[in-house]
C-alpha cells in the first residue's frame, strides 16, 4: 500500500506562486509514476502533471504549462508542484496521485493511489 499526504495549498493572489508537496509513504520504492490532479467546484477531476521515477518523463497539462512545474525527490519519497503566475480559474482541490505501473499517465483512473487533497485558492 502508498500514502499520499498533500501539502502547501492556500490562499493567493492572483500573479502569485504556491509550491504543493506530496509525501509518500509505504511502499515508495515500487512506485513509478506521480501526478497532480485538480478539481474545481462543479468540474471533474482534470490532469496536471506526472513525472516518472527517475524523471525521464514529464507531462504537464497545456492549460498551465510554462506556468506549473512538477518535480521529485526520490530520497524523501515527496513530489512538488511548482505553481506560478496563478490565475483565479486555478482554484481548485489539488490531489497528488501515484501508480506502481508504467508508464505515466494523464487519466485518473490509471493512478491506483489518491491523497485527500490541498485546496488552492487565487483571488483576483
Amino acid at each position: 500500500q502508498v500514502q499520499l499526504v498533500e501539502s502547501g495549498g492556500g490562499l493567493v493572489q492572483a500573479g502569485g506562486s504556491l509550491r504543493l508537496s506530496c509525501a509518500a509513504s509505504g511502499r515508495t520504492s515500487s512506485i513509478y509514476a506521480m501526478g497532480w490532479f485538480r478539481q474545481a467546484p462543479g468540474k471533474e477531476r482534470a490532469f496536471v502533471a506526472a513525472i516518472s521515477r527517475n524523471a525521464g518523463n514529464i507531462d504537464v497539462a497545456d492549460s498551465v504549462k510554462g506556468r506549473f512545474s512538477i518535480s521529485r525527490d526520490n530520497a524523501k519519497n515527496t513530489v512538488y508542484l511548482q505553481m506560478n503566475s496563478l490565475k483565479p480559474e486555478d482554484t481548485a482541490v489539488y490531489y497528488c496521485a501515484a501508480d506502481l505501473s508504467y508508464p505515466i499517465s494523464v487519466r485518473a483512473v490509471d493512478y491506483s493511489y489518491w491523497g485527500q487533497g490541498t485546496q488552492a485558492t487565487v483571488s483576483s
